[in-house]
């Protein structure tokens, strides 16, 4: 059989047109078998909520990813897939999301009767946030960070909208402010009160020490920080969140199967090689409770 170089062009072509539809499967062959392997090892349902800043394909327009209602409806479905009594392992890396999707997730976490355990490789800011705190702990990279969940009113912060009507007389207040400033006062006494729901949860075993319940409110919903502001893991166990310092190193393993998407000349690049002597990675700390407490 003779072969013109048109033929291979198009053998060429072709080969090149399947090569990403086969890479995208082996990544989600790898996925499907270090989920389960993870589950095994765990005895647990693993689910995960990653959102990565993606290009459309073609003209590469990055488009920035959010906890949404589709996350939610496949998130509340993999917990009405779970037994009662197996646990749920939540892996978070998310800068937040619709309040609607957040909360929906959320409450079904606090319903779940066997233990939930939130992993945070990286960060999981604002409705991120607010799903680690329905879980029973919090496994942490030494590095990873949290961040307040105080309401937003489009790009305005609600409790600056108040810090308006308390520094300047009625009268010279526009209509517009005063709707949003009655808007905004609303948002941090819902919030406020959800998060509560979500502090005070008993199961299957009470999480937070009741005096420390305000302060976490206090801190993470009234505006005191900036919305993008980073809690470290220092911080979060300081105020009393059920922080566990240090993530098994298959955690570590599965993140790599999610990576960014490339575009160009890599913003960063190094050898991925440990060099001699090998690391260690961070040993796991005790949670910040008193004894009887965990």
């Amino acid at each position: 059989m003779n072969f013109n170089f048109f033929d291979l062009f198009w053998i060429f072509l072709a080969i090149s047109s399947l090569q990403p539809v086969w890479q995208r499967r082996r990544t989600e062959a790898q996925r499907i078998q270090a989920i389960r392997e993870l589950e095994r090892k765990r005895k647990s349902r693993v689910i995960l909520l990653i959102h990565r800043q993606e290009s459309i394909s073609l003209l590469g327009i990055p488009l920035s990813r959010y906890i949404s209602i589709e996350d939610s409806e496949q998130v509340l479905r993999a917990i009405r897939l779970t037994s009662p009594d197996t646990p749920i392992d939540l892996i978070l890396h998310t800068p937040g999301g619709l309040v609607l999707a957040t909360e929906q997730i959320a409450r079904a976490l606090i319903r779940h009767t066997a233990k939930v355990t939130v992993f945070v490789p990286h960060y999981a800011m604002s409705g991120g946030t607010m799903l680690a705190l329905a879980a029973d702990e919090i496994v942490m990279d030494a590095n990873a960070v949290l961040g307040p969940v105080d309401p937003q009113l489009g790009n305005m912060a609600a409790a600056s909208i108040l810090k308006v009507i308390e520094r300047k007389p009625i009268d010279k207040i526009d209509d517009q402010t005063l709707i949003m400033a009655d808007l905004a006062e609303k948002a941090i006494a819902q919030v406020q009160r959800f998060v509560r729901t979500l502090l005070k949860d008993e199961i299957p075993q009470p999480k937070i020490t009741p005096e420390n319940i305000e302060g976490i409110i206090d801190l993470l919903t009234t505006g005191k920080i900036t919305h993008d502001c980073p809690i470290s893991i220092e911080q979060a166990s300081e105020i009393g969140l059920p922080i566990t310092v240090g993530l098994p190193k298959f955690i570590y393993n599965l993140m790599e199967l999610y990576p960014q998407p490339s575009g160009g000349r890599p913003s960063v690049q190094y050898i991925p090689m440990p060099y001699r002597p090998y690391p260690n990675l961070p040993e796991t700390k005790g949670r910040p409770m008193p004894e009887g407490k965990n």
